[in-house]
């Protein structure tokens, strides 16, 4: 039986139907789940996709997050399932608190639609262990407010944890420390701005490095977490 991946759409979501083409092309069961649902259908992992959830009229995220769906997301997450978030769905797990920081308007004060140059500083989580510590990756970026910050001290602790999963090597938007993705502690939830789920066919993506994000969760759910 294939794992099933849950692809959560809020009002205003952009990049679901992408989300779900990435899962089937790795082999997985994409469910599509609604942000009124207050269940999570037996699935064995959630993705957050991006777009413009309600608008993001007031900060991005910050109505999701009140969603019905993020309460049992945030549930499940809290006991290990893993939860992946991609621009808009980053600014949704940092809103809820599920990842640390914040996501604000890029440096420059433009939108960025381009391939980012990307190195995977931490191939230890859930959704990374398919990658090499230091592999370069390209995934396409597209984002007005995809600036990473946090305080000193937290961004301090990221580093000293190794909870920077992305580092841009050619920081589009001013992020601190070229910060492109995060994760909580426990490596099951993981956040990042470019869309690894344009990048999985040679004739739409800049690569095909993204689909080393859906195998990654498909090895962690079938041999779990790296020793």
């Amino acid at each position: 039986m294939s794992a099933r991946i849950g692809i959560v759409t809020f009002p205003g979501s952009l990049d679901d139907r992408d989300a779900a083409r990435a899962v089937a092309l790795a082999g997985a069961e994409p469910v599509r789940l609604w942000h009124d649902d207050a269940a999570l259908h037996k699935v064995n992992a959630v993705f957050l996709p991006g777009g413009f959830s309600y608008g993001d009229y007031l900060r991005c995220g910050a109505i999701s997050r009140f969603s019905d769906v993020m309460d049992v997301v945030r549930e499940a997450a809290n006991l290990g399932m893993p939860v992946l978030g991609v621009c808009n769905g980053f600014q949704v797990l940092c809103e809820s608190h599920l990842l640390p920081g914040a996501l604000v308007r890029n440096a420059h004060l433009r939108y960025r639609n381009r391939p980012a140059r990307l190195r995977v500083d931490n191939a230890e989580t859930a959704w990374t262990r398919a990658y090499d510590a230091g592999q370069e990756v390209v995934f396409p970026a597209k984002h007005g407010e995809g600036r990473y910050v946090a305080e000193p001290a937290v961004l301090d602790r990221l580093e000293e944890n190794g909870q920077v999963v992305f580092r841009y090597l050619d920081n589009p938007n001013g992020s601190e420390r070229d910060i492109a993705g995060v994760t909580n502690e426990g490596g099951n939830v993981v956040g990042l701005m470019p869309h690894p789920e344009h990048a999985v066919e040679a004739l739409t993506g800049p690569s095909e490095d993204g689909r080393g994000v859906i195998a990654s969760v498909l090895s962690h759910l079938v041999e779990g977490v790296k020793p």
